[in-house]
């Protein structure tokens, strides 16, 4: 039977993807997992977990497909402060503000929350309180990225919900802000115990999403960063006419909705948004790596998917150690609904002595 131009080309991107895939899920074995975790966490307690998730995400996705980029900033921002422990779902209490009031975590997306409690009630109801609401997170995180484009991957699961939330100036010391150079970062990450290559690989996120003004005007105005290309710094001006102004734009101007090597592409081209991203092009230690990932997508994948993993274990709570929350938002103790519920089962478990 011949084979068509039209035939070879499908069969040579759907090899390519089965690659991508495979170096994807290979990677993955490369790195160990904490004790207390496991690849099968919920095989009996909810195995339908990870499908509820994904199945619900992809219907959100189909009506807005930039939510992917929140669910996976909001894994982001609660792995790397306190670890990960659904800390930045805690709405806060009487005793202070929680880590969503610090300046980071201003710009998460309000409707990413609500999500992680959409997802968290839709399996509860099927399973019972037995997931957390952090492992949800992690697996929201994962399925944002392959239902974009990204390469799929297992999460190593058993996350119990953290009992506090970070203090603002913790929040602030952990999360590198935008304008911060390549330096800057790997040395704050190294603390994580996450290297160059991984840095750069977990930078690649920004290859879907968005960026507000406020984070990147000071590389237009007063003087423009002569880093930028030209005509992509006044296509920002157009966006951002001030240094003051509130819009937004997305991050990555090839293929903003596509979880793809592209935002790397960008950085080559000197059209990084953000100082933290082209900064890693203009590092000395890091220009390799981002030349390889521009050039070579499932090395990305790849890299991506072992930063990924080890980031999402940071400083995990398992076993004993915290709680599964009924309720995302708040702690159990904080929980009045949860209380009462509580109660109402105590007494009738006494009537039927």
């Amino acid at each position: 039977m011949a084979i068509t131009a039209k035939s070879f080309t499908y069969l040579l991107i759907s090899s390519l993807f089965l690659v991508s895939c495979f170096c994807a899920k290979e990677a993955q074995n490369t790195f160990p997992i904490v004790n207390g975790l496991s690849w099968s966490f919920y095989d009996y307690s909810c195995p339908k977990a990870e499908s509820i998730i994904r199945k619900q995400l992809k219907k959100v996705f189909k009506n807005d497909i930039g939510q992917a980029a929140g669910l996976l900033r909001l894994h982001f921002h609660d792995c790397f402060v306190q670890g990960c422990d659904g800390s930045v779902l805690l709405d806060g209490s009487a005793s202070g503000p929680s880590e969503q009031d610090a300046p980071p975590n201003l710009t998460l997306r309000e409707k990413a929350f609500e999500i992680i409690e959409d997802l968290r009630k839709r399996i509860h109801k099927e399973c019972g309180r037995v997931v957390s609401c952090a492992d949800i997170v992690a697996i929201a995180a994962r399925d944002s990225v392959y239902l974009s484009g990204g390469p799929e991957y297992d999460v190593p699961l058993g996350r119990r919900d953290g009992l506090n939330f970070a203090t603002q100036n913790a929040t602030l010391a952990n999360l590198p802000p935008p304008t911060a150079n390549a330096s800057t970062i790997l040395r704050s990450l190294a603390a994580k115990n996450l290297d160059a290559t991984d840095v750069v690989a977990l930078s690649g996120g920004h290859t879907i999403g968005i960026g507000h003004c406020g984070s990147f005007t000071g590389r237009l105005y007063p003087t423009q960063d002569p880093t930028m290309e030209k005509t992509f710094a006044e296509d920002l001006k157009g966006i951002c006419p001030t240094n003051s102004s509130t819009n937004t734009t997305v991050l990555d101007i090839r293929s903003p909705n596509k979880f793809d090597n592209k935002y790397y592409v960008d950085l080559v081209n000197r059209q990084g948004l953000f100082t933290s991203d082209q900064d890693l092009y203009s590092y000395k230690k890091t220009r390799g790596i981002v030349t390889s990932f521009a050039e070579d997508e499932a090395l990305f994948f790849e890299k991506f998917v072992v930063a990924m993993i080890k980031m999402s274990q940071l400083s995990v709570l398992t076993g004993n150690q915290g709680e599964i929350r009924a309720d995302c938002s708040v702690r159990n103790s904080d929980n009045s609904y949860l209380a009462s519920e509580v109660e109402e089962d105590l007494e009738t478990k006494s009537e039927l002595r």
